[in-house]
């Protein structure tokens, strides 16, 4: 998941079917007399055995060629339209709790699909489609979603499909791929709002629903319902990066899905779901609201994010020992190579080679990890930075700003 795995790749469904028939051969005592009767009836058999055969593998192709068209690739002739129909699927939870939270919360989900250019070395300029999901944040248009489903931006083209069956124009105004999530607008008004939840409330074991597109809007506001398998979790992505704080649940995830809400038994969206394991079944994850709320609040108050921002250009510090080796005297944290001139380390004294070990007492141990954490902290708050530098360490005193424009 990858995250979700890139949205604009096309999937594969394998059957696999293991049949197994037992036989027993049986000796019978046949009389004479009876042979030439038995003869005939046997070739009458075998003309029977022949037609039927030959109906039913008329009437077999006919039927798999509908259900072919119609669900493994959307392109039924006679029926054209999206399907409204709303797919509900049970796994172990309360049977009157969840139309419950659908019928709350569906109104506020969205279908959203994106056209990015891309440049082949073979094949020239290639024009590729994705399909994902988005929550409605704001009543004005507002909705949060993947940064993977806009291309982390780059989307040429960005539509959202309405619950009233409107399809709308959208601008992406915000998003961070370390996040894994992306804020985009379309021009309404009065649209039906998501209720956010507390994720820091969370208990393995919860119900935990699923709604979303799971490999396209064929199949688009499929419900899916499972409960929370675990809670901090981490995806590797290489050998260097990895999401991580995710929130795991065996509801049923896909392609089509991402950006969609995953929701408690009281209809309040408590995360963004963002990725499966296609290895293995059960295995979904999802991006806590709480990592969210600071953006979407700033978004309703103000009409766009700028987050707070440090400076520097750095790597995690396992990266640097892997090429350099371990000459820090530390091993996690982030190596800064780099001070950008007037930004708040630089004032602040931070300096190129030092490492970043904590925020606030809060220990740092990737770059990925120092990104997430400026998100508690808006422009003009004042925190402790501890670094090593030269082998002691040190505190500095940093006024955070909000990243620059542009």
């Amino acid at each position: 998941m990858t995250l979700d795995e890139k949205n604009n790749e096309d999937f594969e469904k394998q059957v696999s079917m293991d049949d197994t028939v037992e036989s027993t051969n049986s000796r019978y005592y046949v009389e004479p007399s009876l042979q030439t009767s038995r003869r005939k009836k046997k070739n009458t058999s075998l003309v029977t055995i022949i037609v039927v055969a030959l109906i039913s593998a008329m009437i077999g192709g006919t039927v798999g060629a509908y259900i072919s068209s119609t669900y493994l690739y959307g392109q039924n002739s006679s029926n054209q339209n999206i399907p409204q129909n709303i797919e509900i699927v049970t796994k172990g939870g309360d049977m009157n709790i969840i139309p419950a939270v659908v019928k709350k919360a569906m109104p506020s989900v969205v279908g959203i699909t994106t056209v990015s250019v891309q440049q082949n070395p073979f094949f020239g300029t290639q024009r590729g489609e994705g399909v994902g999901t988005g929550v409605i944040i704001d009543n004005r248009g507002y909705i949060l979603t993947n940064a993977h489903v806009v291309n982390e931006g780059q989307a040429e083209e960005v539509k959202v499909l309405l619950y009233d069956g409107r399809n709308l124009r959208a601008d992406v105004l915000w998003n961070d791929p370390v996040l894994d999530l992306a804020v985009v607008k379309v021009q309404a008004d009065n649209l039906p709002v998501a209720i956010l939840g507390n994720s820091d409330e969370l208990v393995v074991g919860d119900l935990a629903i699923a709604i979303g597109n799971p490999l396209g809007l064929t199949f688009e506001r499929t419900v899916t319902s499972g409960i929370i398998s675990g809670l901090e979790r981490t995806i590797p992505l290489n050998q260097f990066e990895s999401i991580d704080g995710l929130i795991q649940t065996d509801a049923s995830i896909n392609p089509g899905n991402s950006g969609g809400p995953l929701l408690n038994s009281d209809g309040e969206v408590i995360g963004i779901n963002t990725a499966k394991i296609q290895t293995g079944e059960g295995l979904g994850f999802a991006i806590p609201i709480n990592m969210a709320k600071p953006i979407v609040d700033e978004f309703e108050e103000k009409g766009e994010f700028r987050k707070a921002y440090l400076g520097i250009k750095g790597v995690d510090v396992a990266q640097y020992i892997a090429t350099y080796g371990n000459n820090l005297g530390t091993k996690s944290g982030v190596y800064v190579y780099e001070v950008l001139p007037g930004t708040p380390v630089y004032k602040a004294g931070m300096q190129g080679d030092d490492v970043i070990l904590a925020m606030n007492d809060k220990k740092i141990e990737s770059m990925g990890q120092l990104v997430k954490g400026l998100y508690e902290y808006r422009p003009g708050d004042k925190i402790k930075v501890d670094i090593m530098r030269d082998g002691k360490k040190e505190e500095l005193q940093v006024v955070l700003e909000a990243t620059p424009k542009g």
